[in-house]
């Protein structure tokens, strides 16, 4: 299996070297030349396995280039002993036809973890193929909770750096206690003026810099993304939809070849991106729902084919959807066109010069085949918490509620009643406070831990113990700069010159 580049399809890499690389030097994102298929009998095999050894098939149809023991050894290192529930990722039922698939019960309680506890074994592995003896310098954007997955992840793991750039004022207080209180002696973290878009940019733009990438090879470093637009951030997250439906099999809730919808909150398209790639492979998932909070790019573009990026930025209480340029819409639109690399890429730059693309009539029909999106605002997404408490006794964070809210839409638009798998993408605990507004607000306090204790009481729900032990913690990380200084931030905290 090699993988070719979004932007320049005659670039093929092995998958060692897109993981270790994270992107390409022309900018493209790698996507593998070819999807592999599980076939029916692969499928009701995998529904006798538990998550580890489903995550080892799924994996080694994509990274060819990893042994069986190498793969073993990274996907028991990720999981083995990390998350709450032995299988990773556990389907909750709530209704007749609806499912839960529970992302969040990893060490940082979000379902980033799924991803971001393998990554640094196939990072490191990798590098050991490709540029043994290089320092990695993961850089990270984050909206939220990729920061602090990809810290956790990442924390002296040998021979690597991992910094980390949040919008100063768009991440939630737990989430940002939690970046900035990160134990490791490679980590940093620093906030930065403006939005996740800002950052993001600017992590892309650091990245493929010639000038920064020559400063860091004389001091025998290179970067690498620990974000979903690394090939290694994003296959994992195919795993968990494949695991899904074989729960679903052998719990008896279908039958095996019986169609399912799932619905994906989403904001960077790489977690949607995920159930679509598992859709090519064989699993067979007739809609791809995409939910968006008010920043609802992505429903406009799955409406009408136009990108447009030039409206007003939200900060809302889903703040990890926060996003207006959605990186991994990218590789979407490359199987999409054809790998017609110049009409890509001339999207892209449209975007970059424009803040605007438009495909034509008849891709768009072809995405609209699989995908319907939808988007709801703050006031709509604490309803929906409430509701789903009052009916379920079932606890939504922000974003899973603006899942639910928009699935609802679909169901009443469309009359589809096909078991659906919902993402349920953090702990309610992380936005304690959204939360516990929407159930009883008249509990809610200024500090975020003791709101979060009356949340667990008003719920019956625990406090997931990575949260609660950020009580006592101080934070480490206060540096704050501008989009303009984020260089300048990286090679001072790599102490180049």
């Amino acid at each position: 299996m090699q993988y070719q580049s979004t932007r320049n399809s005659s670039v093929r890499v092995s998958s060692a070297q897109a993981i270790s690389q994270g992107i390409s030097q022309d900018k493209g994102l790698f996507v593998p030349t070819s999807i592999p298929v599980l076939t029916a009998e692969d499928i009701q095999d995998m529904c006798g396995m538990d998550y580890i050894a489903r995550a080892k098939k799924v994996l080694g149809a994509y990274l060819t280039d990893f042994s069986d023991e190498e793969l073993g050894a990274c996907v028991q290192g990720a999981y083995q002993g990390k998350f709450e529930e032995d299988k990773v990722a556990p389907l909750s039922k709530v209704g007749e036809n609806t499912y839960f698939l529970e992302l969040w019960h990893g060490p940082t309680c979000a379902f980033k973890d799924v991803a971001l506890q393998l990554l640094p074994y196939l990072l490191t592995t990798s590098a050991k193929k490709v540029v043994d003896g290089k320092k990695i310098v993961i850089l990270v954007a984050t909206s939220g909770d990729t920061g602090k997955a990809a810290l956790e992840g990442f924390k002296d793991v040998e021979n690597t750096s991992i910094l980390v750039f949040y919008p100063e004022d768009g991440v939630s207080p737990m989430q940002k206690l939690q970046m900035t209180t990160q134990a490791g002696e490679n980590v940093a973290v620093c906030a930065i003026e403006g939005n996740f878009d800002d950052a993001q940019n600017g992590v892309k733009a650091i990245f493929t810099d010639p000038v920064m990438a020559a400063k860091l090879e004389k001091h025998g470093m290179m970067f690498s993304s620990a974000n979903s637009i690394n090939w290694g951030r994003l296959v994992p997250q195919i795993v968990y939809y494949i695991s899904a439906y074989c729960d679903l099999i052998a719990d008896g809730e279908i039958k095996a070849g019986e169609p399912i919808n799932v619905v994906v909150p989403t904001g960077n398209f790489g977690n949607i991106l995920a159930a679509y790639y598992a859709r090519e492979m064989g699993i067979p998932i007739a809609k791809l729902i995409c939910a968006s909070n008010q920043n609802n790019v992505l429903t406009d573009f799955i409406r009408t084919g136009t990108y447009d990026k030039n409206r007003v930025f939200h900060t809302s209480i889903s703040p990890s959807m926060d996003i207006l340029i959605s990186s991994n819409l990218e590789r979407l639109l490359y199987h999409l066109c054809g790998k017609d690399d110049k009409t890509l890429t001339s999207w892209m730059q449209a975007l970059t010069e424009e803040g605007k693309y438009a495909i034509d009539p008849q891709m768009r029909a072809e995405l609209q085949k699989v995908f319907w999106g939808g988007y709801c605002d703050d006031t709509a997404t604490k309803n929906t918490i409430h509701e789903v408490f009052q009916k379920y006794s079932y606890l939504c964070d922000t974003h899973t509620a603006v899942a639910v809210n928009v699935y609802e839409q679909y169901v009443k638009e469309t009359g589809d009643a096909t078991k659906t798998v919902i993402a349920s993408t953090a702990s309610p605990f992380k936005f304690s406070s959204s939360v516990l507004d929407a159930i009883a607000p008249e509990k809610v306090d200024k500090n975020d831990f003791v709101t979060a204790e009356r949340l667990s009481q008003v719920s019956g729900y625990a406090i997931p113990k990575a949260l609660k032990e950020l009580k006592d913690k101080q934070p480490r990380f206060d540096t704050c700069c501008t989009r303009e200084n984020m260089e300048q931030i990286v090679l001072e905290m790599l102490h180049i010159q």
